[in-house]
């Protein structure tokens, strides 16, 4: 049984965001529907997404393949909702990624895009994915060096080859920046992918390179006042995951 109250407090945040959303893109003269917002329930409850489904949520992002597809299969909606992968994914976890989700964020190498295009083949679908950058040089990141345009050459042997595989559609880019206090300080990371972006255009033009997933709870209006497409918004929705 759903609970009304959680529900309603849960459909409150969702208004609340999707109007800071609104705003963020109107200042920076962009179309508000060019920005979408997912819900990440990464370590939430079944009953928590049941009630974020019920407030009408519409896009989750999961960062765990298994403990999202197990929570799938518990709530059975079939394709009332989209399921986005958003956190690493090792290579014995690509199946399940080809098999259960609408969208990849973080095709972080060429050795996981050989494995995904494999699955996505058996399944018979072609897998949206996005490529994730490291645009901030961290250690702790995933994703092709991307924080110097001195890199951006190193990687376009790998991105040539993952761009020829068929059972793959690559849609855009992906990043996490550092965390900052101060979202401000994010902005130049958030510019970094977009120029990236653009620079990807000139060289694959056959890509359509629409995504860009970047911004989060903290910082998601400077992201959107710097292009992302899709923020990824959790506690300030869902509230804070069980300890």
């Amino acid at each position: 049984m759903v609970d009304d109250s959680i529900v309603e407090l849960i459909r409150e945040r969702y208004i609340k965001i999707q109007a800071q959303i609104v705003d963020a893109a109107r200042i920076a003269g962009r179309v508000p529907e060019s920005v979408q917002l997912l819900v990440v329930t990464k370590k939430q409850p079944v009953s928590v997404i049941e009630a974020a489904i019920a407030a009408d949520v519409k896009i989750f992002g999961e960062n765990y393949p298994e403990e999202a597809v197990s929570k799938q299969q518990v709530l059975k909606i079939g394709n009332k909702v989209e399921w986005h992968m958003i956190g690493h994914v090792q290579s014995r976890k690509a199946r399940l990624v080809a098999e259960h989700f609408a969208l990849l964020h973080s095709l972080d190498s060429l050795k996981l895009a050989r494995r995904l295009d494999r699955f996505a083949a058996e399944f018979g679908r072609k897998l949206p994915v996005l490529l994730e950058f490291n645009v901030g040089g961290e250690g702790s990141k995933f994703g092709w060096q991307a924080s110097d345009e001195s890199l951006w050459d190193n990687f376009l042997p790998d991105l040539e080859a993952l761009l020829a595989l068929e059972n793959l559609e690559v849609q855009g880019l992906m990043t996490m920046p550092p965390f900052f206090g101060d979202a401000e300080l994010a902005r130049p990371y958030f510019r970094q992918l977009r120029g990236l972006r653009d620079y990807l255009s000139v060289l694959y033009p056959q890509v359509k390179w629409e995504q860009l997933s970047m911004g989060t709870s903290g910082d998601f209006q400077v992201a959107i006042e710097e292009g992302a497409t899709i923020v990824r918004v959790g506690q300030a929705i869902l509230g804070s995951r069980p300890v």
